[in-house]
């Protein structure tokens, strides 16, 4: 038995954001463009693309109560699926957290974010020389939670496919 569509849909959607907020992220902090126009174009982008995550999350997390994952077979021991259930609900807390906090860091230090250059998002904190580094230092803190869990999800999805020889990953294909 498979996910629905829209949960796959969902799923490589996401996984397409994730891996492009990285790229950008990487480019923005540590290959700092120096055309100023240019880098605030994709500080724009990493920002919008950041708050659209945030809603296809939502979305997803919202999708996933209303029709359940199907079950795995053969079923995992108790611990293996313990393991699964933290690693999910981690990755769904980066999810959420990661665009909250880039988004904060953001308006502390000082730029408005117009999602894709249209639409105009209220700033919830303002300007704050105080926070903005913190806010920074945690949406990296955060990125790198982020990899290390994504890394561990992809691992243990080829795990089943190839160690356990389970449905696992065919679920989500």
């Amino acid at each position: 038995m498979r996910y629905t569509r829209t949960a796959r849909w969902l799923h490589w959607i996401t996984v397409a954001a994730v891996l492009s907020l990285a790229v950008l992220g990487l480019w923005i902090g540590r290959f700092e463009p120096a055309d100023e126009a240019f880098k605030l174009r994709l500080y724009n982008i990493h920002e919008s693309l950041g708050l659209t995550l945030l809603l296809l999350t939502l979305a997803r997390l919202a999708w996933r109560r209303r029709h359940p994952p199907p079950p795995v077979h053969p079923p995992l021991p108790p611990v293996l699926h313990g393991v699964a259930f933290a690693n999910h609900a981690a990755l769904y807390a980066l999810l959420i957290a990661q665009p909250v906090v880039g988004f904060l860091a953001t308006n502390a230090w000082g730029f408005p974010l117009v999602a894709w250059g249209v639409i105009p998002v209220p700033s919830p904190i303002g300007r704050s020389e105080a926070w903005a580094p913190v806010l920074s230092a945690w949406h990296e803190m955060l990125a790198l939670a982020l990899v290390l869990l994504v890394a561990l999800h992809a691992s243990a999805a080829l795990w089943h496919h190839f160690g356990r020889r389970d449905d696992t990953l065919r679920r989500m294909l």
